[in-house]
């Protein structure tokens, strides 16, 4: 991670680039064993990998028991499915919708 030559078949910043889908269990098997092999191998890489589970632990503590109003979630789930069907527009920057 410090511009030196890697001894890792994985890049560093590929595998920063994926820490997330690692962390939410979303990363396909073959690719969490070359992962978990980078991490355990590389200092920086463990220490940042510990330093986003730990930003993650401490959300869900202190934000996961919240309930989402059911409303507020049916609205969310018709508009990803208006959006996936192609029926709405999405919108532009800041919020704006872009025009049609």
């Amino acid at each position: 991670m410090t511009g030196e030559p890697s001894s890792h078949p994985t890049d560093c910043s590929e595998v920063l680039g994926r820490l997330y889908e690692y962390l939410d269990d979303e990363m396909p098997d073959g690719d969490c064993a070359k992962f978990r092999e980078h991490i355990d191998e590389c200092s920086p890489c463990l220490e940042k990998y510990g330093l986003e589970q730990s930003v993650k632990k401490l959300v869900k503590r202190c934000c996961g028991q919240d309930e989402v109003p059911a409303d507020l979630r049916a609205k969310v789930l018709d508009r990803i499915d208006l959006i996936r069907g192609g029926d709405a527009p999405v919108p532009g920057p800041a919020g704006h919708r872009a025009p049609s």
